[in-house]
């Protein structure tokens, strides 16, 4: 009973290393995509910064009181 034990402990600590070696081959996919959200988002801002600011103000001044 007891070198069962022991397998299974042995048998899960192999998995965790083989899973994290697979996982390491997926990072510049990670990068890319990154890079293209932190690109899509520079694009909208450059094209629609304006019209997005005028968005924002115009929800938050809907919803906060106005000064007396």
């Amino acid at each position: 009973m007891m070198r069962l034990g022991v397998w299974m402990v042995a048998s899960a600590a192999r998995r965790g290393r083989v899973a994290a070696r697979d996982d390491r081959g997926d990072v510049p996919g990670w990068v890319l995509v990154t890079l293209m959200t932190a690109g899509l988002v520079s694009v909208l801002w450059f094209v629609a910064g304006d019209a997005l600011v005028q968005v924002f103000q115009n929800a938050i001044s809907s919803v906060t009181p106005s000064a007396p």
